[in-house]
């Protein structure tokens, strides 16, 4: 949940920054919005898969529990390899 709020709210920080930037014809601080906007958009991505996977698990933990063990035994297999 904390994720997509800090990535709600960078995304509102960057939107102002690159107003505030565009008013002042400031063309760095325009850039510096721009690039906070994508790490809060992302971040909020971020949190909305998380939060995803959170209910899923909670939903089907014996699932989650086999695809956690899938996982490792995929990841064991190949640094077995090595």
């Amino acid at each position: 949940m904390f994720e997509k709020t800090e990535g709600a709210i960078q995304n509102i920080a960057g939107r102002v920054q690159d107003a505030f930037g565009a008013a002042t014809g400031d063309t760095s601080t325009q850039i510096k919005g721009k690039a906070r906007r994508a790490a809060g958009s992302a971040q909020y991505g971020y949190g909305e898969i998380l939060n995803q996977v959170r209910e899923s698990a909670v939903a089907n933990p014996v699932g989650t529990v086999a695809v956690v063990a899938g996982v490792f035994f995929v990841l064991g297999a190949i640094w077995a390899k090595r």
